[in-house]
């Protein structure tokens, strides 16, 4: 687990410390309930909650001869309820009544899950409030759109961000859908049959912990629930790779549209003084890989054998952390990076004007037919000079503004607007209403 690498409140959600708090929360909420039906005497049930207590330490010891992590933990607890002056009540007897262990596992796993949730979606918020935010400042900031790489048609910067921020949406949609699928309680026994419990007792006990029960299970929740969790976290963090992706190019020494923040006593390379490397896009792209490799073996989880067997649960303790440590972090990465984000308008203008006018290639072609000539002689005709232009470095606006065939439909004022970058911009307003006023 990378828990060092990320902010503090996720990494606390993973750990033992609180693994097995979120145990005894399940188990105190289950003595309570029952309790209400008289299953479990009022007296024992409240000295579960307020005697029940571990160290890790303890229950790690235990474990060490037991070789079951459940019951290290249920012995460790027992101790304390029935410590001196309490050992005669023997009410650890109570604790874990009716219950197998995944019944814990899960339902307090899903209270982790719900944790680091709620961390995640408030990161998603934040970085959606930041590319909006920057998407405004650049609305109307014109640069070149490409395609394959190569110089297409203008666009503006503030239209890419606008662009992550829309997808963002729809990954906060998909997030919230697999958390809220994830908010469930499951304490029907060790075939999910209640051979000890009635559904009312799970329903019970899922209602003090903010849980809703499964509506059928084995002896654990099914794990189609889990695998679409990590898939939204490889989807998002999908995004922020694309995001950093982008960025990574118009960093690159040809571009120098954009880069990352440098400070001043920042050092690019230990051998070449000049350098200004995007470290923290390589960064999200290389981590990224990590979330969507998380989401193969949480594909695999789902299919185990029979009513269960614990090949998911191995796994599942490395890519559940992980892939919330990492989703935590590279938002928050993210997020830094966008707000930072050093943006050169003039060279982004620059790059734009780069090819002499080639990139209005296509507006040329549809003035052309809309003045009477043919839509194939129109492409022939401006696809020769734009390759001329490109092939000897001329100014392709200055061309064909000498082309006799395209002088005689077009005016020097409708050639000119034909070159005119408003012109292709002229529903960008549009765009922004249409996402962020919809």
């Amino acid at each position: 687990m990378i828990a060092r690498y990320t902010r503090p409140a996720m990494g606390r959600i993973w750990s033992d410390e609180n693994k097995f708090r979120c145990w005894l929360t399940v188990e105190t909420a289950a003595s309570q309930a029952l309790a209400r039906f008289g299953l479990v005497p009022q007296s024992a049930a409240d000295a579960i909650r307020d005697r029940g207590n571990f160290t890790v330490n303890r229950i790690d010891e235990i474990e060490a001869e037991v070789r079951h992590d459940v019951i290290a933990f249920t012995t460790a607890v027992a101790e304390h309820i029935d410590a001196p002056p309490f050992a005669a009540e023997k009410s650890s007897r109570w604790l874990h009544f009716g219950l197998t262990s995944t019944d814990v596992v899960d339902t307090a796993q899903a209270l982790q899950l719900k944790a680091a949730s709620a961390l995640i979606r408030a990161g998603i918020l934040a970085l959606c409030e930041t590319l909006k935010i920057r998407a405004i400042e650049f609305q109307h900031t014109p640069i070149i759109g490409r395609t394959h790489g190569v110089h297409a048609e203008p666009t503006t910067f503030g239209l890419k961000l606008l662009l992550w921020y829309s997808e963002m949406q729809r990954n906060l949609t998909r997030f919230d859908a697999a958390a809220e699928d994830l908010r469930v309680g499951k304490l029907s026994g060790a075939v999910g049959t209640f051979g000890h419990l009635k559904p009312e007792h799970e329903a019970a006990i899922c209602a003090e912990l903010g849980l809703t029960p499964v509506a059928v299970a084995t002896q654990i929740v099914q794990r189609d629930r889990h695998a679409a969790y990590i898939a939204a976290l490889a989807i998002l963090c999908s995004t922020l790779d694309k995001i950093a992706t982008e960025i990574r190019h118009l960093q690159r020494t040809e571009v120098r549209e954009a880069e990352e923040f440098f400070s001043e006593k920042q050092k690019g390379s230990s051998a070449m003084p000049h350098k200004r490397n995007p470290i923290t896009s390589e960064q999200i792209c290389g981590l990224a890989r990590v979330v969507r490799a998380n989401a193969q073996t949480a594909f695999e989880d789902i299919a185990l054998w029979h009513e269960r067997d614990i090949s998911h649960s191995s796994a599942e303790r490395v890519i559940l952390p992980d892939s919330t440590i990492l989703a935590d972090y590279l938002l928050a990465k993210t997020e830094n990076l966008i707000a930072k984000l050093l943006v050169y308008p003039e060279r982004m203008l620059r790059n734009l004007e780069s090819t002499g006018g080639l990139i209005f290639s296509g507006q040329l072609l549809l003035d052309l037919a809309a003045a009477g000539m043919s839509r194939e002689d129109a492409y022939a005709l401006v696809q020769s000079h734009a390759m001329r232009a490109w092939q000897q470095d001329l100014v392709f606006r200055d061309e064909v503004a000498r082309v006799p065939q395209i002088t005689a439909l077009l005016t020097p004022a409708q050639l000119a607007r034909a070159f005119d970058y408003h012109r292709q911009l002229a529903n960008v307003d549009a765009i922004f209403s249409r996402v962020l006023e919809p």
